[in-house]
């Protein structure tokens, strides 16, 4: 039965991803051209993939990083690639002002916007939960609380266009995953959080896409620097990743699975089989490379 589960559970999700959380085949990047576009985390890793492809689409950018001189370099390259405008404004998400000031640089330079990517994520430790109930505190603002507070303050402005909000979230927010529980934690939040507001959505007729994108193990520099030493896995390209997670916001899906097969498969067993999905998380990992702190 085990055999058969390895076997025939992986098809199943692979079929199921296609027909779901495949983005339909009638994406153009001419949907982006002169959009007004936030993206949040674009100095590195999957964030500045998006500036990239959004400034080829020629759409208007506001960027946000902690970091200014790479938010800089950014810009730089996003009006060589031929984005339309392109600006940024740098500070910690962290600090619980700073995602309203986001919002409202975007309401002063363009008058509106059309699509929120909410994409920013702390860094964590990962290894053995040590009980440090101050980190899941400081990680709930960032990865969570500032998500809340800028799809909140962007709202009025993507009621006017019918916009889009995308948050990039991961399979820690689907399924539970060793060594990173206060991440999974804010991961968890955003699914339930925005998947409840969608449904408010839809009852009070407001014309605002909420796309959730659950993502596996990308090859930034951050996660390959985090855990390439424990985790077993190959990880996936960030250029495919990016472009993917603005086609399914512009196609106004549901959910985004990257990688598809693998992790809708994950989401399948976690339904019939959670224990046999658990062993097989575990197995992913060379515990031995872990030193605990």
């Amino acid at each position: 039965m085990g055999l058969l589960l390895k076997i025939l559970i992986p098809l199943l999700g692979a079929a199921l991803a296609f027909h779901f959380y495949s983005a339909p085949k009638n994406f153009s990047p001419e949907m982006l051209r002169g959009k007004r576009v936030i993206v949040t985390g674009a100095s590195s890793g999957i964030g500045e993939q998006m500036a990239y492809h959004l400034a080829r689409m020629e759409a208007h950018l506001l960027l946000t990083a902690r970091t200014e001189a790479k938010l800089q370099k950014v810009v730089e390259r996003c009006l060589e690639l031929g984005a339309a405008s392109a600006h940024y404004i740098s500070g910690s998400m962290e600090d619980t002002t700073f995602p309203y000031r986001v919002v409202e640089e975007a309401e002063n330079t363009w008058g509106g916007l059309d699509m929120l990517i909410l994409n920013h994520v702390s860094y964590f430790d990962f290894n053995f939960f040590n009980g440090n109930v101050e980190q899941v505190r400081i990680l709930m603002q960032i990865n969570f609380l500032s998500y809340v507070a800028m799809a909140t303050s962007a709202l009025p402005m993507l009621k006017e266009s019918e916009g889009n909000i995308v948050v990039v979230s991961s399979m820690a927010g689907k399924t539970g995953v060793p060594f990173i529980a206060p991440y999974a934690a804010t991961k968890f939040a955003l699914d339930g959080f925005f998947s409840s507001l969608r449904q408010e959505f839809v009852m009070d007729k407001v014309n605002v896409s909420i796309t959730l994108c659950v993502l596996g193990y990308i090859n930034t520099e951050n996660a390959v620097q985090a855990i390439s030493h424990v985790i077993r896995d190959t990880p996936a390209p960030k250029e495919e990743c990016a472009l993917e997670i603005i086609k399914s916001g512009v196609l106004r899906q549901r959910e985004l699975y990257y990688p598809s097969g693998l992790l809708s498969s994950m989401v399948l067993l976690r339904s019939i089989a959670p224990e046999f999905l658990d062993s097989t998380v575990r197995s992913s990992y060379n515990v031995e490379n872990l030193r605990r702190r």
